[in-house]
Formats: structure tokens, C-alpha cells, sequence
């Protein structure tokens, strides 16, 4: 089955993970289908939002060890032995990109968790702005537990994320969390029913497209550079990038809409 890319008329794309055969545990050519869609959504700029979920009761549960593995290693001697950087479409980088980790994505993405997100799916979690899960999600961070290490950005960016005792709790134990307990440490916004999840998470994209698309985008950008700098170089980059902002055609939209007591027209430039 492949990764889904829909895109309505409100500048919102839904990307489904579509892999029920395996509980959405991708193999080499889905993760690179899935950071195919992350770099189309980015180069969109009718594009504003993003949602991305999964099917049958599944979120994301990372990579299908049965078959990724073997896949990655004969990859990996192919492109050693003959000077090439992919094949069939395939990167080495690609399992890192579907998960939001060293990708400079500043568009928003809400993730509607509909299911089991371990793995894969917590490391693409850390990358996503707005987490909604039905009750029945459950999140865990569960290398440690087979003896492995969650290397796709949950290290990294889970202490920053949430309070760090939270983030240790997930980190250490290596347990799998209800979503009760997962909104209660902050990795949540919220939880809702599970036939109102697709629809809540157009909810949210509406309440953020209904702002100017480079602004939210700019704000964006702002926070996730300033969290890897010092203090006076993140003020810095938000006095760079406020610059920017202010240049904009919406910069003058939307006092001239205020003003004239009307929504305004965002043309994202």
C-alpha cells in the first residue's frame, strides 16, 4: 500500500500511512515515499498545513525490522561499491527525513495519532507542532527494552519538549503509555473520539490557516532555530526573520482588512 497525499482547496494536506499488513511499520520504499511527501509539502506553496495519520487503527510503528534492516544494509553496499547516492529512488537518508529529523520544515503539521505510535512514530512525533490522539493511542519510546536506541530525534528532542522528569519517564522505562498519561506529561493537546479525530484535526488547520501563511511559518522558524542557539542569537534570528515578515504583501493585508472590518485575504507573499 502506499503513503497518501491529498490536498483540499484550504491549503490543508493529509498524509495517511497506509501499511495495515504490518501495523504501519515501513520497510525502505515507504520510508521513502513518506519523506517524498514531507519534501512535496514543503516545496507546495499552496500548501500551508499538513496532517498526517494512519489507517486501521494504527499511527506509525517505525521500521518493519523483518524487511528495513536487510533492505538498508544491501543498500548501503550497493552505493559503496558503485559510487552511486540511491537507488530506485531509495536514500540512506530517507528513514531520517520521514521522521522529521534534519529536515528545515517550517510549515505546520498536526499529527492525528490513531493508534500505537512507537518507534518511528515517536521519533516522527517530535517533528510534529500539534498532537491529537484518539483514546486508544498508545506511546512509547521501547528501543531500550530490545536493546536498541531511539536515534531518529527522540533523545534530542523529548528533553526539549516536554518537562524533563516527563521526558525521562518515557526515555528510561521504555514503556508503552496510554494517551491519558501522555496528554497528563505534555506530549498531547488532546484526546478526542476516534470517529472525531480526522475532522479535529481540520479543525486545528482551519484555526491556523485562517492566519497568514508566511507569518505562522516565520514564527515557526523562529522557534525551532532559537531553541538551538543561546538567548541573544535566538533574539537575533527573530529580529531577522520579523524583517522579512514585515516586507510581506500580507504584512499590509491584514491591518488594511482590520481596518476596513472584513477577514483578510492571505495571498502567502
Amino acid at each position: 500500500m502506499p503513503i497518501h497525499y491529498d490536498k483540499d482547496d484550504a491549503h490543508v494536506v493529509v498524509i495517511t500511512i497506509d501499511r495495515p499488513e504490518t501495523r504501519n511499520a515501513l520497510d525502505l520504499y515507504h520510508f521513502r515515499d513518506l519523506a517524498k511527501a514531507w519534501r512535496d509539502f514543503r516545496a507546495d506553496d499552496d500548501a500551508w498545513v499538513a496532517i498526517v495519520t494512519g489507517v486501521d487503527r494504527a499511527f506509525m510503528a517505525g521500521a518493519d525490522l523483518k524487511t528495513y534492516i536487510p533492505q538498508v544494509t544491501e543498500l548501503a553496499g550497493k552505493i559503496a561499491d558503485g559510487g552511486v547516492t540511491e537507488i530506485d529512488g531509495c536514500r540512506l537518508s530517507d528513514g531520517t527525513t520521514a521522521v522529521l529529523r534534519n529536515l528545515k520544515l517550517y510549515k505546520p503539521v498536526i499529527a492525528a495519532v490513531n493508534g500505537p505510535c512507537v518507534a518511528g512514530g515517536m521519533e516522527m512525533l517530535g517533528g510534529v507542532d500539534i498532537r491529537i490522539a484518539t483514546e486508544h493511542a498508545t506511546f512509547g519510546v521501547m528501543e531500550p527494552k530490545r536493546g536498541l536506541f531511539a536515534g531518529g530525534g527522540t533523545t534530542v528532542r523529548l528533553p526539549r519538549q516536554l518537562a524533563f522528569p516527563a521526558a525521562m519517564e518515557f526515555l528510561l522505562t521504555a514503556e508503552r503509555f496510554p494517551a491519558a498519561r501522555a496528554l497528563e506529561l505534555g506530549l498531547l493537546n488532546e484526546i478526542v473520539a476516534e470517529e472525531e479525530l480526522v475532522e479535529r484535526a481540520r479543525q486545528w488547520a482551519r484555526r491556523i490557516t485562517a492566519n497568514a501563511p508566511l507569518a505562522v511559518q516565520a514564527t515557526k522558524e523562529s522557534v525551532l532555530r532559537g531553541l538551538l542557539v543561546d538567548q541573544a542569537e535566538a533574539y537575533g534570528i527573530e529580529e531577522e526573520i520579523g524583517r522579512q515578515v514585515f516586507q510581506t504583501e500580507d504584512a499590509k493585508e491584514g491591518p488594511r482588512a482590520f481596518a476596513e472590518k472584513r477577514e483578510p485575504r492571505w495571498q502567502g507573499r
